[in-house]
């Protein structure tokens, strides 16, 4: 039990000192911000039109199934109990229902009719969702002029990624627009992972919830009538292996940094998962960083700066 409690206090120092926030905070974005161009190059590499929509959702329960599997299996390695907690199964099931079912049946089906670069970005929404659902659930943390300012920069980025050649006409198709509903999710799940952090252990939390979302992914898949309807390969073998693992050790590091800190002081990282995922959708896909990609990632990131600078602000001088 000391050990265990001594284990707490060293976990708890690294994850609230300043370089161990960023650290854990930059090396999960880093990681998420891959899976967005890898889960395009499983797509070709593995047959999946973007038609697909239940192989899509099949391979997001698989991958995320082993995501779980991972965490849990880590939680063996550590000497963690993997027995279940009766007072969290309702906790875990709504984080595993929103956090990986939801956003991810959107989100594989979106990502397969849109492009690596404008899901990165999209992606940066989720902070901004973030700080809606804080203004009407959160005491204290309404929104005002900054804050709306930032909103407005962020969403006009995704706007102008949107036009065609950065043209008058909006290309704002159901892709884009699942994608989007994709960040909600997220955002809401951040949230609930947040409470739920503080009352579970974040390996715990994050290996059942991704589990029992993967298990609903795979058995919505499973309509389809086949359970490996993929052109399988050892390099659409290895890009599953290595989703799974950006899920399990993304949303680790992440939740671990959120239950040690606050979800304003850390937001302002997550304007990294769009500049890494259109790194990486140029590496991967090819993706040309032209223009209209270029400002909008600095529209984007700029409000989710500006935002989370006004979060870290008002909380540092209500500390003082």
């Amino acid at each position: 039990m000391k050990e265990a409690g001594k284990q707490r206090m060293k976990a708890e120092l690294f994850f609230k000192h300043p370089a161990g926030i960023a650290a854990a905070a930059i090396g999960s974005t880093l990681l998420w911000g891959s899976a967005i161009p890898m889960i395009k190059v499983g797509y070709a590499l593995m047959d999946i039109a973007p038609g697909d929509m239940l192989k899509q959702v099949l391979f997001a329960g698989y991958r995320f199934t082993l995501g779980g599997l991972m965490i849990l299996f880590l939680m063996v390695l550590l000497g963690q109990s993997l027995a279940i907690v009766p007072k969290s199964i309702g906790m875990v099931c709504a984080i595993g229902g929103v956090q990986t079912f939801m956003q991810y049946v959107v989100f594989y089906i979106g990502l397969s009719s849109s492009t690596g670069t404008f899901g990165s970005i999209a992606a940066g929404a989720i902070s901004f969702f973030q700080l809606l659902l804080a203004h009407f659930l959160l005491k204290g943390d309404r929104l005002n002029a900054r804050k709306l300012t930032g909103m407005l920069l962020g969403f006009l980025g995704l706007v102008l990624l949107s036009m065609k050649g950065g043209g008058a006409l909006l290309h704002f198709g159901a892709g884009e627009l699942l994608l989007l509903i994709a960040a909600f999710c997220a955002a809401c799940g951040n949230i609930l992972s947040k409470l739920g952090s503080q009352r579970l252990s974040v390996f715990y939390m994050n290996g059942y919830q991704m589990l029992l979302g993967g298990i609903g992914l795979t058995v919505v898949g499973l309509f389809n009538g086949h359970w490996m309807p993929f052109e399988l390969s050892a390099a659409g073998i290895a890009i599953l292996v290595y989703l799974a693992f950006v899920s399990a050790a993304g949303f680790v590091l992440w939740n671990l940094v959120l239950k040690y800190n606050s979800v304003g002081s850390i937001s302002m990282f997550l304007f990294f998962i769009p500049v890494f995922g259109v790194l990486w959708s140029m590496l991967l896909l090819d993706e040309k960083l032209s223009y209209t990609v270029i400002l909008s990632l600095g529209l984007v990131s700029t409000g989710i700066i500006l935002i989370n600078r006004t979060r870290q602000t008002a909380a540092a001088t209500k500390e003082q």
